[in-house]
């Protein structure tokens, strides 16, 4: 009788970590808040987010120009912005890392590793063509309307078209 509450017990470990696989899908990151904080509190990133709309149209990385020109290879400003970006990213997944660095609220911050995939190729590359064609990328679409380039809530709207078509046909899409 105990082995088979042994057998039953270790069919249970395994279901939640199917369950967690399945869930991993969905998510990009694996954290999830543990500390319910006000609906106020919200205002601190809606505060964050103007800052970093008014850094992206003071650098001139939502212009059209300066997408264009870097596309064309005729300037390297964006090469620069982007470049810095993805080193202060490194030194900072380096530094969370090595020091166990933790959330404002105390929960610890886990990194889940990445597994390479063909889909990441037809994605990007649908991300570049995208970005060439419309000079917009996600980040700065609401930067760009808030200057008045009202024309980009076309590409806002596919933006969220092909976000919700793909996850109509995830399951059908290579990966």
């Amino acid at each position: 009788m105990e082995k088979i509450a042994d057998i039953n017990d270790a069919v249970m470990v395994e279901e939640k970590n199917t369950d967690f696989e399945v869930r991993s899908l969905d998510a990009v990151c694996v954290n999830q808040e543990e500390v319910s904080v006000p609906r106020w509190h919200l205002v601190k990133y809606a505060l964050l987010g103007v800052g970093f709309g008014i850094i992206l149209v003071k650098s001139q990385v939502i212009s059209w120009f300066r997408i264009q020109e870097m596309f064309r290879l005729q300037s390297f400003h964006m090469f620069g912005v982007i470049g810095s970006a993805v080193a202060v990213g490194m030194l900072s997944v380096f530094l969370i890392k090595k020091f166990k660095v933790k959330t404002i609220y105390g929960e610890r911050i886990v990194l889940g590793d990445k597994q390479f995939n063909k889909g990441q190729i037809y994605g990007g590359l649908a991300f570049g063509f995208g970005w060439a064609l419309t000079g917009a990328c996600p980040g700065p679409l609401f930067a760009q309307i808030g200057t008045g380039a009202t024309v980009i809530i076309v590409t806002l709207l596919s933006a969220i078209a092909g976000t919700w078509v793909y996850g109509k046909f995830r399951e059908k899409l290579p990966h």
